[in-house]
């Protein structure tokens, strides 16, 4: 079964799909979109790759605060995750992002990407890692 990740942003998502035995994680690609309310074609191209990628589940980053509280952007992230299961019919899985980010720039910088070009990876590779923590925990889970 492969489940895609995402991680939602205000101009961006990134998107990452699991190998068919749902053991790893590939970034896809970054979707962008010039402003932050703008979500019809953001979600027609999250249709488009869950039928690509024959998609069975969606687990969206959801990014709390430090201490665990819900701010307002986890609230925007948890109307996104509502829409975007309506529109594709699948479950959406929320699942903690924190630091995603911060890794992702950290991969970036130590594989010596120009500051200017890591906008269009950082959000993919976050994806990634979301999607990689929730394979991960599945696999433990099991054990």
């Amino acid at each position: 079964m492969r489940i895609m990740g995402l991680d939602y942003g205000s101009k961006t998502v990134g998107v990452a799909v699991s190998d068919p035995l749902g053991i790893t994680a590939q970034g896809v690609e970054t979707i962008c979109r010039k402003e932050e309310n703008k979500l019809r074609k953001t979600c027609a191209r999250i249709e488009e790759l869950v039928q690509e990628y024959g998609a069975e589940r969606l687990v969206l980053g959801l990014p709390k605060h430090m201490n665990g509280d819900i701010g307002e952007r986890a609230e925007q992230t948890i109307k996104f995750a509502e829409m975007i299961g309506r529109r594709t019919g699948l479950a959406v899985e929320m699942w903690d992002e924190r630091l995603t980010s911060v890794s992702a720039e950290k991969i970036l910088i130590e594989n010596r990407v120009r500051r200017e070009d890591r906008k269009k990876y950082i959000d993919k590779i976050a994806a990634v890692f979301i999607l990689q923590s929730y394979l991960d925990s599945l696999r433990n889970d099991v054990s």
